[in-house]
């Protein structure tokens, strides 16, 4: 990068300083000894397990161990041993390992697994300081495929409503769970309803973000779906900081002091999440964007729209909150960006190189237009909308003649959306499908305004329900049943269809059954 790249976007180089200060203490791990006299007082395994990034010929195991309360392990590092099977009493097992759960981690567990055959179910479970884990199941993606299912998820406050969704996506019997940020929530709201309490400070040490996810990972029906089927996840703003852009934050804070609750926040992220660690261990960046394509049917490009973003536009120094615009030009400023350059390349490129009929871009916030007035002069700043041009290049570049079936998946707004994407004459694109919030409360009344008469690309909008997508992909079509819970402080409340949406190959738009 030129010099002159870096004096119009000063942010850059705080940016990379951040990164190499977030993955310090998970690139290297000093030399310690094994801990062969440690012994459980409770269960290790009450974290549970999780498989997640599956692959033609393998996946990635996770678990942690915790001590008694669920306080991390008065140990230095343990030995965990693994095995996979081809049945769930395994009766079949076709690979053993072992490794060290290390304190500088927290005691988390990561394995990848590579070199088992395509297209197959398998259980895991792990044994540790004389126990052995809950039981869960994996898989491998098929060389050829004729079918996909995705449950596509997004936005889950412990305080406000109960998870039982996932009973609802369990029984679905999905390929894959697609969480799309705001896995956990750093912080209550007051004036919201609780169902239960975080029991603790807003987070803003390592400590604190490794003890909020441990929490959530308590939860019976969130350990249920982990243990049902591979996840693919990427992280939003509640994994920080509700708003945050790149080191800009709601509290103006300077860079170099958010940068060290952002990087604490990162490291416990990692720490708790079914990722190859080849992604971030041994790293100077973290790197959370990746392909988690399945068969010969659809590709799944995963974003990270977060880390990388440039200060929101119209907006004091250092500061991210999302606010309505009005008239601001710097939104549209072709320097600016959500995505950051590198990311914006490697998307481009797989777009160009596209094979599969459906291509799947999975991402965290609203993509499409959202006007709030019927001038479109205003918009919300933490939104796509903030940032035009590099929205109008991936737009772009999914009008390559490679790009058959263009979908962009999107979550943050507790709302349920299907929108049209459209080039700049009206042509068609693709489509983009917004799931509400899983386990969260619906957004204020009115937020969006008049959403019919302003933005007639808008096909279905519900900002009252919760709930998550259930996408079905073939050769020829998607299905998408948009599901929800009736009573979110009911664990075990009725679950049902809010409506379904279809859209044929070649198509580029969805059309309500």
């Amino acid at each position: 990068m030129d010099s002159a790249t870096i004096m119009a976007r000063p942010d850059i180089l705080w940016h990379r300083r951040a990164l190499i200060g977030a993955m310090a203490s998970l690139a290297v791990l000093p030399t310690i000894a094994v801990d062969a006299g440690a012994r459980a007082y409770a269960d290790p395994f009450a974290l549970g397990v999780a498989s997640g990034d599956p692959s033609a010929d393998g996946f990635v195991l996770w678990t942690r161990l915790v001590g008694t309360q669920l306080e991390p392990l008065q140990a230095a590092a343990i030995v965990v041993r693994y095995e996979i099977a081809t049945d769930a009493a395994f009766r079949g097992i076709v690979r053993t390992g072992r490794g060290l759960a290390h304190p500088e981690r927290a005691h988390a567990v990561h394995v990848e697994v590579i070199g088992l055959p395509a297209g197959r179910p398998y259980w895991y479970r792990f044994h540790a300081l004389g126990a052995t884990s809950p039981v869960g199941r994996a898989v491998t993606v098929p060389r050829v495929a004729d079918r996909l299912r995705l449950a596509v998820t997004s936005c889950q406050h412990w305080e406000q409503a109960r998870f039982g969704v996932y009973r609802d996506i369990v029984t679905a019997e999905p390929d894959l769970i697609l969480q799309l940020g705001d896995y956990i929530y750093e912080q209550s709201y007051p004036d919201v309803p609780r169902v239960r309490d975080f029991g603790a400070p807003e987070p803003r040490d390592v400590e604190g973000y490794r003890r909020r996810h441990a929490l959530y990972k308590t939860d019976p029906d969130l350990q249920l779906a982990h243990r049902a089927c591979p996840w693919v996840v990427t992280w939003d703003d509640h994994e920080v900081l509700n708003d945050y852009a790149g080191l800009a934050n709601r509290e103006g804070l300077p860079p170099a002091v958010f940068a060290a609750r952002r990087a604490a926040a990162y490291q416990a992220y990692f720490e708790h999440m079914p990722i190859r660690p080849s992604l971030w261990r041994g790293r100077r960046e973290a790197h959370l964007y990746r392909a988690v394509d399945w068969a010969d049917l659809a590709s799944l490009s995963v974003l990270d729209t977060r880390q990388y973003r440039s200060s929101p536009p119209c907006a004091a120094p250092n500061v991210a909150r999302n606010v309505r615009l009005i008239d601001c030009a710097e939104a549209a400023a072709p320097s600016r960006t959500i995505m950051g350059d590198a990311q914006e390349r490697w998307l481009s490129d797989r777009l160009a190189g596209e094979m599969r009929p459906w291509t799947i871009v999975a991402q965290q916030v609203f993509f499409a237009p959202l006007w709030l007035d019927g001038a479109h002069r205003s918009t919300f700043s933490d939104q796509w909308d903030g940032y035009v041009a590099n929205r109008n290049r991936v737009l772009h570049a999914m009008t390559r003649p490679a790009v058959r079936n263009p979908i962009v998946l999107s979550g943050d707004v507790h709302s349920f959306w299907v929108n049209d994407l459209d080039g700049p004459s009206g042509s068609a694109i693709g489509s983009e499908i917004v799931t509400s919030a899983l386990a969260a409360a619906s957004p204020p009344v009115g937020r969006f305004g008049d959403v019919d008469r302003n933005n007639p690309h808008v096909r279905f909008h519900d900002v009252e329900q919760a709930g998550w997508a259930k996408l079905d992909f073939d050769h020829y079509k998607l299905r998408v049943d948009m599901r929800i819970i009736v009573d979110r402080a009911d664990a075990g409340s009725a679950i049902r269809s809010l409506g379904t949406f279809t859209t044929q190959s070649g198509s580029r738009r969805m059309e309500r059954d």
